[in-house]
């Protein structure tokens, strides 16, 4: 049974990689590494449902941890970003509670089979792929808190788009079909009145480094890319502008709703044995990580130089991108009701793009 789990987790990761090209995607999510070349990593969009294949066969060497370890792995971009004062703690000696191992990885696929192998005991990954963990899992994975808000931007060469109506007879670029991309940009144009099978040609390219190249070639091109794919991009062209701000546009649907939901990229999840057996270096690693994210939002500069010294993306890149970034901790009863609305928007529009049902109460970590 559990060869045969791994076996669907690693599928789905790697269908995931292949579909988006990234995250973060921006599923999911969340989001990838923005450099001279642009190389598939995080996106807002690792977030399809595992599906069964052949699947590298289950080691048997899996180490069981040191006494006070805890094995954290994050993928490259604004997840890692927000971690980048708490390893910098860790490497100078300044943090030395418990024996914090980081790991920063390109692909969704290196996160899913390590997590549910136990070899890492705490991961960023795209929002809704946690759910899909808890339920193909039967509920062995929490989630300790959201760590990025969206990402995902409309850009376009030229200055035509300045509200999502003037998307309407479009032709957009993006990448994340069939994950997080694909759902948030179907719900705010559906929403706003567009059908996105008949009113706008949405062109999805297999990563974002496409979309890029696209945006780049065609004057008066539209693509939907997220941080920090879009400081990337309009460092290569000044042409380049972000006409919408998706996590804006979601929110402006939102707004009168009886229980409002938001635009979400990534979430820190933890093995559920791990934080039943652990609970006080649970509790660590969130104030850490807490602190490392408040750093990171009040002090640019510093922290694109930890960014680019940790090889997440450069640090010119950093510096412009992180205000953008959304990154944010958030945990508690907020995380509860924001991640478990946007959950349940994504629910409406395919079931297997959260597992297919919403987690029970017992996913949401509470201190």
């Amino acid at each position: 049974m559990k060869r045969k789990l791994l076996s669907l987790l690693c599928a789905a990761a790697l269908l995931l990689a292949a579909l988006t090209g990234c995250t973060a995607a921006p599923a999911a999510s969340e989001t990838p590494a923005a450099t001279e070349t642009p190389a598939p990593s995080e996106a807002p969009a690792a977030t399809e449902t595992p599906a069964a294949s052949e699947a590298p066969a289950e080691t048997a060497e899996t180490a069981a941890p040191a006494a006070g370890a805890v094995r954290v792995m994050a993928l490259k971009g604004p997840t890692a970003m927000g971690m980048v004062q708490f390893m910098d703690g860790v490497d100078k000696g300044e943090i030395a509670d418990y024996d914090y191992d980081f790991q920063i990885v390109a692909s969704v696929d290196e996160v899913t089979p390590n997590l549910v192998q136990g070899n890492v005991d705490i991961a960023a990954v795209p929002a809704n792929l946690a759910s899909v963990l808890y339920n193909n899992t039967e509920g062995g994975v929490q989630v300790l808190a959201i760590n990025t808000l969206g990402v995902l931007y409309i850009v376009e060469s030229g200055d035509t788009v300045q509200s999502v109506e003037d998307l309407r007879g479009r032709t957009i670029y993006a990448s994340g079909k069939g994950a997080t991309p694909e759902y948030a940009l179907n719900y705010i144009l559906s929403e706003n009145g567009i059908d996105p099978s008949a009113d706008v040609t949405i062109e999805w390219k297999s990563e974002h480094a496409e979309c890029l190249s696209a945006l780049l070639a065609e004057e008066g091109a539209v693509a939907m890319l997220p941080q920090p794919f879009v400081t990337t991009a309009q460092t290569k062209s000044d042409a380049i502008r972000v006409a919408l701000d998706l996590t804006e546009e979601w929110d402006a649907l939102q707004a009168e709703a009886e229980a409002p939901s938001a635009l979400l990229t990534g979430v820190v999840v933890a093995r559920k044995s791990f934080v039943e057996e652990n609970p006080e270096a649970v509790a660590a690693f969130l104030d850490h990580y807490k602190a490392s994210v408040d750093y990171v939002n009040a002090n640019t500069a510093e922290a694109a130089q930890l960014v680019g010294q940790y090889d997440i993306v450069t640090a010119e890149v950093a510096e412009k991108a992180l205000p953008a970034c959304n990154i944010v901790y958030i945990d508690g009863e907020e995380m509860k009701e924001k991640l478990s609305g946007y959950l349940a928007v994504l629910l409406e529009q395919n079931p297997q793009s959260v597992g297919g049902q919403l987690p029970a109460d017992d996913f949401y970590y509470s201190r």
